[in-house]
């Protein structure tokens, strides 16, 4: 039964293979990017703690950051998108 059904996931492999790279880019950019955004936040947050007069031109700066490191999720995306034409 088991050697029966080997060929079979043998196949599957060789053709989900090709496709699974893009997957793991996007994952491992999606996770450095939620990775930033969180360590921008959380230094914001006590950056604003720490002296709250300041919290204009932190909130300016921590939105930056967290659009770059978004941008970086996006980058990502588009060079899946490329790689697959």
């Amino acid at each position: 039964m088991m050697i029966d059904i080997l060929p079979i996931v043998a196949q599957a492999a060789e053709t989900a293979i090709p496709h699974l790279g893009g997957s793991v880019t996007l994952g491992g950019a999606g996770l450095g990017a939620g990775i930033g955004v969180g360590l921008v936040g959380a230094k914001a947050a006590e950056a604003v703690g720490r002296n709250p007069g300041a919290s204009g031109k932190v909130m300016t700066i921590a939105l930056l950051g967290m659009a770059f490191a978004e941008a970086i999720a996006i980058y990502a995306l588009v060079v899946i998108f490329l790689k697959n034409y």
